[in-house]
């Protein structure tokens, strides 16, 4: 399963009907930064933990739902 973590945190920023704007100056950063973001398929753990809480949503859930179903976990 690829995760494009960028597209979603753009989906859940419209689901819940911020702005770009909003959610940059939210996690501190400009807009032209946050569009980078979105164009990216994966992110730092400290930024995407800084955007789920602003946008009070797990962004972890779909990597935690992705090593739920491998059936290859080494313990």
């Amino acid at each position: 399963m690829q995760i494009h973590i960028g597209n979603l945190i753009r989906d859940e920023l419209r689901r819940q009907g911020h702005t770009n704007e909003w959610l940059a100056d939210q996690i501190g950063v400009t807009p032209r930064t946050l569009q980078r973001i979105y164009n990216k398929p994966s992110i730092d753990t400290q930024l995407l933990l800084r955007i789920s809480q602003t946008l009070h949503s797990d962004l972890f859930q779909p990597y935690t739902q992705a090593l739920s179903t491998m059936t290859d976990v080494v313990a």
